[in-house]
């Protein structure tokens, strides 16, 4: 079974960019049609959230970047792109590491993160990062907005090889399943047959609210909430938001009462993972 064709307007694949994000954005503004795709070996200037880099040596992961002409969704309803890959790509990551369904999980609001117990591949216990996205627009509100979004996911990269200063923070499908090889092809085609009909659903206004809320792992958990120039913030995250992307968290003002933190409005999101130590966004 493979993706329909009609589903990706342009393909391709390059053993070296800056960044992916930066070649479908190019693609889309010269007037290519979306669903366009951008897969790479390696990227040298890949980016994260709020200016952050993403590293990975060449080989180690699926970099991949989708490109949007996203008129059939409202400007506040955008976000929701980068949810359906992110879902699409934690499914495809279960099926082809062979993990357990749930396994993985969504941290909010761009993270793809698994529990891991403790000494395991000599790690301590607790969340590890597995994947970033990054979603970017331009034009939003126009006849012509665009949507970009990134995702990198650590594949067959071994525990030995991870940074120094990250191997606390992150792992790879390879070290979560045990040492199975993990074939990047592979996981793209499960990849794309996924998220294929969950932006097919969106044309058709249907977003899987459910399984977005399930997949979230700061629902029940103390965050710290940081904003440029602010003081942090602990408060208890409850839930998300289905409408607005929003994370919702207890107002201390108001007890009983939830209140929005909107992505914009904070540079990094830490919460206590089990086992000890903080996962950061």
């Amino acid at each position: 079974m493979t993706t329909s064709v009609a589903f990706l307007s342009r393909h391709e694949r390059f053993r070296s960019v800056p960044s992916t994000n930066d070649v479908v954005r190019t693609w889309l503004t010269a007037g290519t049609a979306e669903v366009c795709l951008a897969v790479a070996g390696e990227q040298t200037a890949g980016r994260g959230r709020s200016g952050r880099c993403w590293v990975a040596p060449s080989g180690t992961a699926l970099l991949l970047s989708l490109g949007f002409r996203p008129g059939y969704l409202p400007a506040d309803r955008l976000w929701r792109l980068a949810a359906v890959v992110s879902l699409a790509m934690a499914d495809a990551a279960e099926a082809v590491a062979g993990l357990a369904v749930g396994r993985l999980r969504l941290k909010w609001p761009n993270d793809i993160v698994v529990e891991v117990a403790s000494g395991a591949g000599g790690a301590a216990g607790g969340l590890r990062k597995v994947a970033g996205v990054l979603g970017e627009t331009e034009g939003v509100g126009t006849a012509d907005q665009l949507a970009i979004v990134g995702i990198g996911i650590n594949a067959d990269w071994p525990r030995a090889s991870f940074p120094v200063e990250l191997a606390d923070s992150m792992t790879s499908l390879r070290e979560v399943s045990g040492g199975r090889p993990i074939d990047a092809d592979e996981l793209l085609e499960a990849f794309l047959l996924r998220v294929e009909p969950r932006v097919m659903a969106l044309r058709d206004g249907h977003f899987d609210v459910a399984g977005w809320h399930d997949r979230q792992v700061t629902t029940g958990r103390t965050v710290r909430l940081e904003r440029s120039g602010e003081e942090a913030e602990e408060v208890l995250a409850v839930g998300v938001d289905g409408a607005t992307g929003a994370l919702l968290v207890e107002d201390s003002a108001a007890p009983g009462v939830d209140r929005e933190v909107l992505v914009g409005e904070v540079v990094h999101v830490r919460l206590a993972a089990a086992g000890g130590g903080d996962v950061t966004q």
